[in-house]
């Protein structure tokens, strides 16, 4: 990545210490938008990226979600250890978790900046507040983004039961980030459970690096089309030369239907796009073999 512009002079020094993970994250997305042939560039003061293409261009905020962190110390984050409590952490913790980040950006107002004003502006959101957490956060996301529930249908419509408010001990937030004030200018936010450094460790061997004396194994779950309807199938596979796997792979855009400049789903091929139509369903756009979840198990070769 030798390549990548240190704009902003610090890239370096964040990248090998308290920022890695911010930083691993844009490094990401420039990456995933460069490989499908745009010109991206850094525009001072923001937003983070502009995307320029012959089909048309848009502007990039990324943001993470973090640790908590209080008097130099990680406050452990809960985790549901029981079946009981999955819906409220998924439809309530989670949520506000993501509402912190993405109304933090909603108020810096990017598309007033020269570089975005009149361009589709995307929020681009990775969840790295706990071990693993993007692996199983995303539920989290959705709820937060249109004000439904993952758990449960309206009995009435068969639709997702609608959520008004995400509340965790003293916490509460409103649902339903696409329907906040100004959120219109939001067109769309990116989210990649994949955005991790083990796409770069894969990345890099399909693309001839030496793993040395490492092998990677890929182990995950995709979505298959050959039925009628589509299903979830689990893959093991080694990573070598040509492995058939690219930056965007993974990646899930959640389009906001009140946006006044909406996002083309054809700007970003590849990636799987969420569109909420005028009654509250949800439309699904999926490339072929989305890559859902998945981990990297790396074997060390002693050489003894």
């Amino acid at each position: 990545m030798r390549w990548y512009k240190n704009s902003d002079g610090n890239f370096i020094e964040q990248f090998q210490s308290t920022g890695f993970d911010a930083r691993i994250w844009e490094l990401y997305l420039w990456a995933t938008f460069v490989s499908l042939g745009y010109e991206v560039t850094m525009p001072k003061p923001s937003p983070d990226f502009v995307a320029r293409g012959l089909g048309g261009e848009f502007a990039i905020e990324a943001t993470t979600l973090n640790p908590t962190i209080k008097h130099g110390e990680v406050i452990e984050p809960p985790r549901p250890e029981k079946v009981e409590d999955l819906q409220a952490y998924g439809e309530h913790y989670l949520p506000i978790r993501y509402a912190g980040a993405l109304i933090t950006k909603l108020n810096k107002r990017y598309w007033d900046q020269p570089d975005a004003m009149g361009k589709p502006l995307i929020i681009a959101v990775q969840d790295f507040h706990d071990e693993m957490s993007m692996r199983f956060s995303q539920g989290g996301l959705i709820a937060y983004l249109y004000g439904i529930s993952i758990f449960d249908n309206d009995p009435d419509t068969g639709k997702p039961a609608l959520i008004t408010e995400h509340a965790w001990g003293t916490k509460v937030v409103p649902s339903g980030f696409f329907t906040l004030p100004d959120s219109e200018h939001i067109s769309a936010v990116i989210f990649n459970s994949q955005g991790t450094l083990a796409k770069f460790n894969r990345i890099a061997i399909k693309c001839g690096f030496d793993p040395r004396a490492a092998q990677l194994i890929h182990i995950g779950r995709r979505l298959d089309f050959t039925g009628d309807a589509p299903t979830q199938v689990p893959f093991t596979a080694a990573v070598t030369i040509d492995y058939p796997e690219d930056w965007v792979d993974g990646m899930d855009v959640f389009h906001n239907p009140n946006a006044s400049i909406p996002l083309n789903p054809d700007l970003i091929p590849g990636a799987a796009h969420h569109i909420q139509t005028p009654g509250g369903n949800m439309r699904e756009l999926y490339p072929e073999e989305h890559l859902l979840t998945s981990t990297t198990r790396i074997i060390i070769s002693t050489g003894g």
